[in-house]
């Protein structure tokens, strides 16, 4: 192949879809990032629109393709990331019955916890942990309270599925999404007896399982059009998100740690085997080939620094660390002023904790009725102190991850990081402060992306094997621990532990309580 060929690696996430141009050397040629809003129908349900993600996919593409310059004809093939732990219900013509149920789905609380309960062992076979994001208490959900739903539904399928569906006439999930369903014997890389018997399906109901190098060809002619390829364009089914995430920033080899800080979190490292947690703490997910993904992913990330600015100090707020009120910088609920604030503030915020479970919590307590939580605070503190302990209490929810992960695989010897967060030299200075090792910056703009145009790559006989993309990335910036900062947060990590478990049944209690008045 010339050196003008290039491959398209296509992110399907929350809240947009991004496609990227990527020529055969990783460098970007250009992308196109289409929006779709996520929909909040009733309290603790958080869906999408299938054909709006269709259609999001389409424009993405076209767009990207329009950016780079390229023709369609350049374009050698494409592979797709995709979120983790959706459920679409089809009929037997291939139509949605419902809306996409997303991770963020909590309605399936209750189904999760009579899992939790009953069949806790189930987590050592899928490598799911068990939760309301997991489709397998989400099928459930629907077999008890979507009974004309469940009766007419031929196959509940992934968005990914869908996409692909829409598009080329067949079913197919690869097995790193497969693998985060709950509904995947991780051991064995097929559909686990016991967890279909809990969901109530047959294997007919669930699309066949294909390595994420499996290929598609013969794109419906209308979407060929529309996007801009060739029909005979092959697509490459890729994995999910936090897979090909860690693929995109060089996080491959054994002790290297990915942390992920967008609007939510993740930390992950990579195995050549299955590998689970006694304690529950950490999800086991494939990636390819004989590889897998072990880690943890939390709720709250950036979303905490929006709320900070939307909720609490949009207009200014309360005194800062030795200010007077609103008055004083200008703007100073901006994003920027309150990182100014927060950055006067010593490690530790002086005693002012913050539990940040904003929307429930995943990793590595996996309790969906988790609130949000400041502890400790005085007449002494001020807006910078409350900014602070929001920022660490994310970085302690990322700590504890990091702790679970040590203790299953040992010690991180390398640590990436990338997100929206890097943007902030204080968020990422105090990661390094709370791991008390060097982390290092990658120059990467769309890591999932990338990790699936990797896969598409190597299946194309352009990469040998798609770890080799690691000698692509360049390091941006390293920063170096404090460890008079590390030997803070370190006695911090320990408070905010004992209070996650000394808190858990006030959790409940309150978050049933915000249900009977929000309902």
């Amino acid at each position: 192949m010339g050196s003008d060929k290039t491959v398209i690696g296509i992110d399907i996430g929350t809240t947009s879809t991004k496609s990227v141009v990527f020529g055969m050397n990783g460098s970007v040629r250009g992308s196109c990032s289409i929006h779709y809003p996520l929909l909040h129908e009733r309290p603790s349900w958080a869906e999408q629109d299938p054909d709006a993600i269709v259609e999001a996919v389409t424009r993405s593409v076209k767009g990207a393709i329009e950016q780079s310059g390229i023709s369609g004809v350049d374009v050698a093939g494409a592979s797709l990331s995709s979120a983790m732990h959706s459920v679409i219900a089809i009929d037997e013509t291939g139509k949605p019955l419902t809306r996409s149920m997303t991770w963020a789905d909590g309605r399936s609380e209750a189904e999760a916890q009579h899992i939790r309960q009953h069949v806790p062992d189930i987590y050592f076979r899928t490598g799911t942990p068990i939760h309301p994001m997991s489709p397998l208490p989400k099928l459930i959900w629907l077999r008890n309270n979507r009974t004309d739903v469940w009766e007419r539904a031929a196959k509940f399928v992934s968005i990914k599925e869908y996409v692909l569906f829409v598009l080329f006439g067949q079913w197919a999930v690869d097995y790193s999404l497969a693998s985060a369903t709950g509904l995947l014997n991780g051991q064995q890389l097929d559909w686990d007896e016991q967890a279909l018997r809990l969901a109530g399906l047959e294997t007919g109901r669930l699309s066949p399982l294909q390595p994420g190098t499996y290929r598609m060809q013969g794109l419906s002619a209308d979407y060929a059009q529309r996007m801009g390829l060739g029909k005979e364009t092959p697509f490459f089914l890729g994995g999910s998100d936090g897979a090909m995430a860690n693929i995109g920033v060089g996080a491959i080899g054994p002790g290297e740690m990915a942390v992920t800080i967008g609007t939510s979190a993740a930390v992950r490292m990579m195995m050549d085997r299955p590998l689970t947690d006694e304690r529950q703490r950490t999800f086991c997910y494939h990636v390819a080939d004989s590889s897998y993904v072990i880690g943890g992913a939390a709720n709250n990330g950036g979303i905490v620094l929006q709320w900070l600015r939307e909720k609490m100090f949009a207009g200014g707020g309360f005194a800062g660390a030795g200010g007077s009120g609103a008055a004083g910088i200008e703007g100073r609920g901006s994003v920027e002023a309150l990182l100014e604030e927060a950055a006067k503030v010593s490690p530790g915020a002086e005693g002012l904790l913050f539990l940040p479970f904003l929307t429930g919590e995943r990793a590595p307590i996996w309790n969906a009725e988790a609130r949000g939580t400041f502890f400790g605070a005085n007449l002494g503190h001020g807006r910078g102190h409350f900014v602070r302990a929001g920022l660490e209490g994310v970085m302690l929810g990322v700590l504890s991850v990091a702790h679970a992960l040590e203790d299953l695989a040992g010690p991180a010897v390398e640590v990436r990081a990338s997100g929206g967060f890097t943007k902030s030299l204080l968020w990422r200075q105090m990661l390094a402060d709370m791991l008390g090792q060097r982390v290092s910056i990658p120059r990467v703009t769309e890591a999932s992306a990338l990790g699936a145009a990797a896969i598409a790559m190597q299946e194309l006989g352009e990469l040998g094997h798609w770890s080799d993309i690691k000698s692509w990335i360049p390091i941006d910036e390293v920063l170096e621990p404090s460890a008079a900062a590390a030997k803070v947060y370190r006695e911090l990590l320990g408070i905010y532990t004992r209070l996650c478990g000394a808190l858990a049944p006030a959790f409940a209690e309150i978050a049933d309580l915000q249900r009977k008045r929000s309902g």
